[in-house]
């Protein structure tokens, strides 16, 4: 199954264009998580409690643990997140704190080393940016050292498209590249 976690807001979204061409050279079976519908909250006192007590007693049945669950079963996840502030939407964040479960999705070695315990080998990071990405580390650089550090998945691609609203440059063609890339490299498929 292939998890595709889609941080796209606008209904012409650059980022989902490219998401929906990777989609499509992946097959497979997608399941889809709308960040914006689903409306995940950050964590506060009462939910951080609830979560560390019903983790620490390793009961996962609580519906805070089904996207930790999804994302751990996944056998693909692409992450659809256009480039805002430097980095990603806030709903990304939000989503990334209900995905860090001890027990679910990660582990520590007795000597406090974590492990991954997802099930995915393959990550894929969609962005487009209005101008360029001068620094990858507070995007993809944060989602691919969760991936290599804690999840446990080694292969992570970083797929994007920048200076789309640059005046006088031609954003088609720079997504058709993207695309063209999307369908002839593959990305080790």
């Amino acid at each position: 199954m292939i998890l595709f976690v889609n941080a796209c807001v606008r209904k012409e979204s650059r980022t989902k264009r490219l998401a929906n061409c990777l989609l499509k050279n992946l097959g497979d079976e997608i399941k889809e998580i709308n960040l914006e519908k689903e409306n995940i909250l950050p964590l506060n006192c009462e939910t951080l409690e609830l979560r560390t007590k019903l983790a620490e007693a390793k009961n996962f049945e609580n519906i805070i643990f089904d996207y930790a669950k999804d994302f751990a079963k996944a056998d693909i996840i692409v992450i659809a997140a256009p480039f805002w502030d430097l980095s990603f939407p806030a709903s990304l964040k939000s989503y990334i704190e209900a995905i860090n479960i001890i027990g679910l999705t990660f582990d520590y070695t007795p000597d406090g080393i974590p492990y991954g315990l997802c099930n995915a080998k393959k990550l894929y990071y969609i962005t487009t940016s209005g101008g360029k990405i001068y620094n990858n580390e507070y995007g993809f650089g944060y989602i691919k050292s969760l991936c290599n550090n804690f999840y446990g998945i080694k292969d992570v691609f970083c797929i994007k498209a920048e200076n789309l609203d640059i005046a006088g440059v031609n954003v088609e063609n720079i997504l058709k590249t993207a695309e063209e890339k999307i369908m002839t490299e593959q990305f080790n498929l």
